[in-house]
Parts: structure tokens; sequence; C-alpha cells
């Protein structure tokens, strides 16, 4: 018997996705794995609902920066029912409560969560609908807020809008009041326009940087996470020394950025973001954000998420659909089947 499929069907045992290499999605299997025992600092949650990003697609490739060695249960989104508690858990919610969170090995039917940046399910939400509020919504709040600097009047460029953090960052760039300038390929244009955004340009069009002048005087700020195809049009399009830029992302691979264009060619402010180190090395602003963030679904700005979700056995191929851009919005898999 494999390594992959050594476990029998016992009650210690779980139904899980193992990617088994770093050649993609193809070779994700659904396999039985030993049910996790929560470490310092752990819960362990009955997965309800598991989270599909493109960062999943990232590390099935082995482009993800420290990621994981295969073989290793993909995943690390989920929300679902905590069911026990490991030690060095500061002020542990109840065994019984439904978190969301975030943690290697979320695609199966258990998972050990660390206990940092863990948040309730909002009352109401069913688990598959607070998937993205630890990371989508918390992203595109921080890309636009602490990071950021939204302010109202300004001009907002959002690149890949029509995925999960892409459509939470129009939402919300409305909502803070400013014009919002998006791409996304054609065929996700009506779904993004009814999100909010001003304009919709076609992502993948040779001269994006030209269309993108015609629209704008320049833009005040630019929410990055497509990398290579997309990163030298957001410079140029970015307002000289009082634009910002914050990348999260490089979907088509990394853009490269010289001193020498910093100072000559493209002034501008550059600031990365990862949700979950800023979450660990600033605290002082992450705490805000998940305030706010119970703001906006107080106010209705967040509504309950609606994600396509489909079979755990089904993950390969969500996640090839993924990596090929031929889906858009949210996607989740549900381990119970």
């Amino acid at each position: 018997m494999d390594a992959i499929n050594q476990y029998e069907n016992s009650a210690d045992t779980m139904r899980a996705l193992v990617q088994r290499s770093h050649q993609g999605p193809g070779d994700l299997v659904l396999a039985r794995r030993r049910r996790p025992t929560p470490g310092p600092g752990d819960y362990l949650v009955r997965v309800g609902a598991a989270g599909v990003n493109f960062a999943d697609v990232m590390q099935s490739r082995g482009t993800y920066g420290g990621g994981p060695t295969p073989p290793y249960v993909a995943g690390f989104e989920a929300a679902g029912e905590i069911v026990g508690v490991g030690p060095e858990v500061a002020e542990p919610f109840p065994v019984g409560t439904r978190v969301v969170g975030t943690g290697p090995g979320a695609f199966a039917e258990y998972m050990a969560m660390p206990h940092q940046g863990v948040l309730p399910v909002p009352s109401g939400w069913s688990d598959a609908a607070a998937l993205g509020m630890v990371l989508n919504w918390a992203t595109a709040l921080a890309a636009l807020r602490p990071l950021g600097e939204i302010k109202a009047g300004e001009t907002v460029l959002v690149h890949a809008a029509a995925g999960g953090v892409g459509q939470a960052a129009v939402r919300l760039a409305r909502h803070y009041g400013a014009r919002v300038v998006a791409t996304a390929s054609p065929a996700k244009h009506d779904a993004v326009r009814a999100l909010g955004a001003d304009e919709v340009l076609d992502s993948t069009q040779p001269d994006l940087g030209a269309a993108l002048g015609r629209l704008t005087d320049g833009v005040d700020l630019v929410l990055e996470s497509v990398g290579r195809d997309t990163f030298e049009s957001s410079l140029a399009v970015t307002k000289r020394f009082t634009g910002r830029v914050v990348v999260f992302g490089d979907a088509s691979g990394s853009a490269t950025l010289t001193t020498h264009d910093l100072v000559f060619r493209h002034p501008v402010q550059v600031r990365g973001l990862h949700i979950g180190a800023l979450a660990s090395a600033a605290p002082a602003l992450y705490r805000p954000l998940v305030a706010e963030l119970g703001t906006l679904i107080d106010d209705g700005v967040y509504p309950p998420g609606t994600p396509r979700i489909s079979p755990l056995a089904e993950g390969p191929a969500v996640l090839g659909k993924l990596e090929t851009r031929a889906s858009h919005g949210k996607h989740a898999l549900d381990p119970r089947r």
C-alpha cells in the first residue's frame, strides 16, 4: 500500500485531498489520512466547508513561498465546528463554537487550525457563507485601508476583480467613496459591473496600460494581485509620488522592480501584503481590521458569501478551472460529500 493510501477506514481516520507532487491540481487525490491531533495553540475543527484559493494552485505547482512539501493534505482555509482544543490556546472559544480560519490541511473532514486569527462564524451564517472572511475580505480591507489609505473621491484600480479578493475590493472601494476601475476577462465583466465597478477593462488586452491611461489622469491606488502580466501597466498608470500600489499576489508570475525604476521611471509607493503575516507581525493593524469587518457585516456592506460548493472529490477539477481562469467568485469544497 502506498504512502498516500496507507490508512484504513476507521474512526480515527478521515477523507482528505492529498497533493502528491508539484505537478499541479491534476496530482491531487482523494485518500484516507489519520485524523489530526490539535497541537499547542491549535483547535481541532470538524470542517463544514473549505475555501478554494489561487494560493492552493500555487502550492500545487511549488511556486508559493514557504509552501508545503508533497505529499501533504491540501487547502488552508476552512470554516467548521471546534471539537477539540490543544494546549496553549489563550482564552479559547468553547467546544461547539463554529469558526472560520486558516491553517494547513483544510481539504479534509478535520483540520488542526492555529488559533491566531480565528473568528466566530457570524450569527445566522452557514460555514460556507463565512469563507473569505479571514482571507478575501480581510486582504481587500487591509489593501484599501491601512496600507492603501483610500480616500473618498480617489480612483482605485482593482485587478482580477472577479476573484474572491477582487469582488470584496470592488464592494469596499465603492463603500468608501472611490471611483473603481477594474480588470477581468470579458466573460466576467457583467458580474464585476454588478458589484459597482465604474469601468471594467479586458485584463488580457495587450495595450492595457494605454487603455487605463485613456480612462484616467492617473490612479491613486492599485490593488495588484496578478503580477507579471499587469505590473508594468499598474506602475505606469499610478500617480507619481502620491500614488500607492499594494501587491498581494503574483498569479501570472513574479514581476521585477528595480531601484532605478522607483527613482526614474515609476516614483510611486509600493507596499507588500500577506494577510497571515500581517495578523502575526502587526497585530496593532490587524485587530482594527477585524473590528471593522464586524461593522461592515452589521451594516450589510459585507453580505454572507455565496460560494459555489462542490464535493471534496471534485477539488482537482475546481482547482484546474481556477488555474486556467475559467471560473469566477468564491469556490468551496464540502468534505461531507
